[in-house]
């Protein structure tokens, strides 16, 4: 029986990451899916993708096919290293004279579950699972506290009846749950592209994108907004009507409120999932100057500077 280099029916390279091997293997298998393609040699090299597939995505599998396989060529008659039997067989013993087809075909199935194994797989459909989607998605904030149902118009590849990988306009509708975040890779099971043979739907993964809000910044589940105060009313505090997504609330602002002080609303940030609460919500004051004085406004402010030992700068002295 000749060695089989699997890295090579898949066009890998030996050192290739699971993940590249497993992308190689879908694009090869849906090229040479029996259904959809049309070369004269579809279904073998169609078992082949799905043989190396097998053995390849099983870090076991493949350890073991690495070493067995480090000596051999494609085409070159196999025969495993004179201590293979002991390490991988599990006792099993193998005749001087080599070994035959069918000693062979038993040994490899036993090693990696392979097409060799009395057409274990020869003539059997791979399930395969469908492929992932990646989309962004705008949002705005109100969608991120209350949820929201969206529609996307997507380019999603797919091969064709020539076998082709064409890139087909696909129009998907998502739930998106209340309390997504800016900058969340949300997955989204079963939207994906369609399996093969039985095998399930890929997923879609959505990153998310938070619009800009005119009075909210968010930071993860939290929400700051600039709340401006008076003088006056930073000197001999006040309360004061802050906005928050779900209506106003009223907030104390101490005496002696300092310009870029943080205030802290407890809950009422975006929620967070599985029912746990929700983020808070920070005011950063700003004092606000007026911008136009009247005679009497003017007249108290002279009167103030006068009578006021305060020195913003005393720290300079």
């Amino acid at each position: 029986m000749k060695y089989q280099d699997y890295y090579k029916i898949l066009g890998v390279e030996r050192n290739a990451s699971a993940d590249d091997i497993k992308k190689a293997y879908r694009r090869l298998a849906r090229k040479y899916h029996p259904d959809v393609s049309k070369e004269k040699d579809a279904e073998e090299r169609f078992k082949e993708v799905g043989e190396a597939y097998e053995v390849l995505k099983d870090p076991e599998k493949r350890a073991a096919y690495d070493n067995l396989g480090s000596s051999y060529r494609p085409g070159q008659d196999f025969r495993p290293p004179p201590d293979w039997e002991q390490q991988y067989a599990s006792g099993q013993q193998f005749g001087d004279a080599g070994f035959s087809e069918a000693d062979l075909a038993d040994f490899l199935a036993q090693m990696f579950g392979g097409r060799h194994a009395a057409g274990a797989t020869r003539g059997a459909q791979f399930k395969m699972r469908g492929e992932d989607y990646e989309a962004a998605i705008d949002l705005t904030l109100d969608d991120a506290n209350r949820g929201t149902e969206a529609e996307l118009h997507l380019q999603v590849p797919e091969v064709d009846a020539q076998g082709r990988l064409t890139r087909q306009a696909k129009t998907i509708r998502v739930r998106i749950p209340k309390g997504v975040t800016d900058g969340q890779r949300m997955r989204v099971p079963g939207k994906g592209g369609p399996g093969m043979n039985g095998g399930p739907a890929g997923a879609l993964y959505l990153s998310i994108r938070l619009k800009p809000h005119p009075l909210f910044k968010p930071h993860g589940h939290d929400l700051y907004i600039d709340v401006p105060i008076a003088p006056w009313e930073a000197a001999l505090g006040t309360s004061a009507e802050v906005p928050t997504l779900d209506g106003r609330v009223r907030v104390k602002i101490p005496a002696g409120a300092r310009s870029g002080q943080k205030l802290r609303i407890a809950g009422r940030g975006l929620p967070k999932p599985g029912n746990a609460g929700a983020g808070d919500l920070y005011a950063l004051l700003q004092i606000a100057v007026p911008q136009a004085l009247s005679d009497a406004e003017r007249g108290l402010y002279e009167r103030l500077r006068d009578v006021s030992e305060f020195n913003p700068r005393k720290r300079w002295s």
